[in-house]
C-alpha cells in the first residue's frame, strides 16, 4: 500500500462497480501513473497487485529459528556440558531433530503471526479516508480508485479531469493536512 505517507494530499473517486474500478485503474496505469492504490471488498480484474514479500519472510526467519534452536542443543549437549552416557554420542543429530522442528516451526508462526500486522500496519483505528462519508462501504460494495498527489505524472487539475473521464460516483480530494 502507498497510503502510508500521503503527504502532498490524495485524489480518490468512487465507482459502482469492480468492472468501472478495473477499467480505471488499468487505464491510468497505462497513463503512466504509478502512486495508485484501490479500495474494494473483493479482488478486481485489471489491477496490478503487488506480491508480499511476508512469504519469503517467514522462511528466512523460520530457517533462522531452527538454526537456532540446533545451535542451542548442540551448545548445552555438546560442547558446554557433553556427558558420555551408554556410550552415547554427545552430538546426536538424531536426538536433535525433533525439537529443531519444533523451534523452526515456533519462529515461522510467530513471524507469519507478526508479519501480518506489521504488513497490514494494524491496528490502524483512524485513517484519513474514513473521514470520507460512506467511505466504509468499501468493505461492502462500493470501489475506491486513490491517486496519491505527489505522483510525477499528474497534477491536481489533471488528475481529477482523468479521474471525471471514468463517470465515477464523485471524486474526492483529501488536502495535505488531513492526509497525514
Amino acid at each position: 500500500m502507498r497510503d502510508r505517507d500521503w503527504a502532498g494530499g490524495v485524489y480518490m473517486a468512487e465507482f459502482g462497480s469492480a468492472a468501472d474500478l478495473g477499467r480505471a485503474a488499468r487505464a491510468f496505469q497505462e497513463k503512466g501513473y504509478r502512486m495508485i492504490e484501490t479500495y474494494s471488498p473483493i479482488p478486481v480484474e485489471g489491477v496490478v497487485y503487488r506480491r508480499s514479500r511476508l512469504p519469503k519472510f517467514v522462511f528466512l526467519v523460520g530457517a533462522l529459528g531452527g538454526l537456532a534452536s540446533y545451535l542451542i542443543q548442540w551448545y548445552a549437549n555438546a560442547y558446554s556440558y557433553p556427558l558420555n552416557i551408554g556410550g552415547r554420542p554427545s552430538h546426536a543429530t538424531t536426538a536433535f531433530l525433533i525439537p529443531t522442528f519444533e523451534g523452526t516451526v515456533l519462529s515461522a508462526a510467530l513471524a507469519a503471526f507478526f508479519g501480518v500486522f506489521w504488513i497490514l500496519r494494524l491496528p490502524q483505528p483512524w485513517h484519513p479516508v474514513f473521514e470520507i462519508p460512506d467511505f466504509g462501504r468499501a468493505s461492502v460494495d462500493r470501489y475506491w480508485l486513490a491517486i496519491d498527489a505527489r505522483d510525477p505524472r499528474g497534477s491536481r487539475e489533471l488528475t481529477v479531469s482523468e479521474l471525471r473521464e471514468f463517470s465515477p460516483l464523485r471524486v474526492v480530494a483529501l488536502d495535505p493536512e488531513a492526509a497525514t
